[in-house]
């Protein structure tokens, strides 16, 4: 089914410029490709939130580790790692 959107003045005269400079070759190739960005970006957030949730659930189930623990183990491997470059 056919969408028609209202961009407004400013996004209107973007998309013809955007066009008019060869960039792309139509009105509807800039908006397919706006839609699929919109896509992306929806898709990195549900995994970002679905990260959290996880996270969340391990907190909950005491499933952590203590920050001052993980921050010596970190700094040892730094260290290590200095070390077997010198």
């Amino acid at each position: 089914m056919p969408i028609s959107a209202d961009l407004g003045s400013v996004l209107e005269q973007y998309v013809e410029t955007l066009v008019s400079k060869g960039r792309y070759n139509s009105k509807s190739e800039v908006l397919r490709e706006g839609v699929r960005l919109v896509q992306e970006r929806e898709a990195r957030l549900a995994h970002v939130v679905s990260l959290i949730e996880e996270g969340i659930a391990d907190a909950e189930a005491g499933r952590m580790h203590d920050a001052d623990e993980v921050f010596a183990d970190i700094r040892a491997m730094i260290d290590a790692k200095i070390k077997t470059r010198a």
